[in-house]
């Protein structure tokens, strides 16, 4: 998939948990795993705003996109 999912990067970064995330933000932790760990197929401005500001990130420090050969 040519979009890469770095919000294990930047949750170490900042040292928070996915259960603490998932709870800040207001979804549950089966679904920010999904994201986390690049399954998701889709996510909602609104949860990659919320995720942003908990995380004190921009939307690109998350996501990147990768040419596949």
């Amino acid at each position: 998939m040519p979009i890469i999912v770095n919000l294990d990067v930047m949750m170490a970064k900042r040292k928070i948990s996915l259960n603490e995330l998932s709870e800040r933000v207001g979804i549950t932790t089966a679904n920010l795993s999904i994201l986390k760990t690049g399954k998701a197929k889709a996510i909602r401005f609104s949860t990659l705003e919320a995720i942003c500001k908990e995380l004190n990130c921009q939307p690109g420090d998350i996501l990147e996109w990768a040419e596949v050969e």
